[in-house]
């Protein structure tokens, strides 16, 4: 079960990379971002209150994992979109757990908080 998701929210941790074996093939790479999504609500005194916030493991297979896990850091504000996937697992007592976790196509980085943004050339070899 899937559905399409898009949100936004903050990076409430370090980010978590990891390749996995893939034959003879490059290895598969996965980033996962812990993400805080929040449901600000505005006061009439101009400052937002949360409301029914939630956090979701967010996990963005790619081959440029490894480069953008310097790339993003615990507290910035990110847009998500991708799909919300079940997914199911058993606890170290062998207990039936299940959450729900988003697997992104896109992780955009909001300017909140962003002091400078350095660009580096395309890379040549048509990607």
């Amino acid at each position: 079960m899937s559905t399409h998701f898009v949100g936004e929210g903050n990076i409430g941790s370090a980010p978590d990379y990891r390749e996995f074996p893939n034959g003879n093939d490059e290895p598969r790479r996965l980033l996962r971002l812990n993400v805080y999504f929040d449901n600000p609500i505005p006061k009439k005194d101009g400052e937002y209150e949360d409301r029914g916030g939630f956090w979701a493991p967010v996990e963005l297979w790619h081959r440029d994992a490894a480069h953008w896990q310097s790339l993003y850091q615990k507290g910035m504000r990110v847009l998500v979109e991708g799909r919300t996937v079940r997914d199911e697992w058993e606890d170290a007592d062998e207990n039936e757990r299940e959450t729900f976790k988003v697997e992104a196509r896109r992780v955009g980085i909001l300017p909140y908080r962003v002091e400078s943004v350095a660009l580096s050339a395309k890379p040549t070899g048509g990607q």
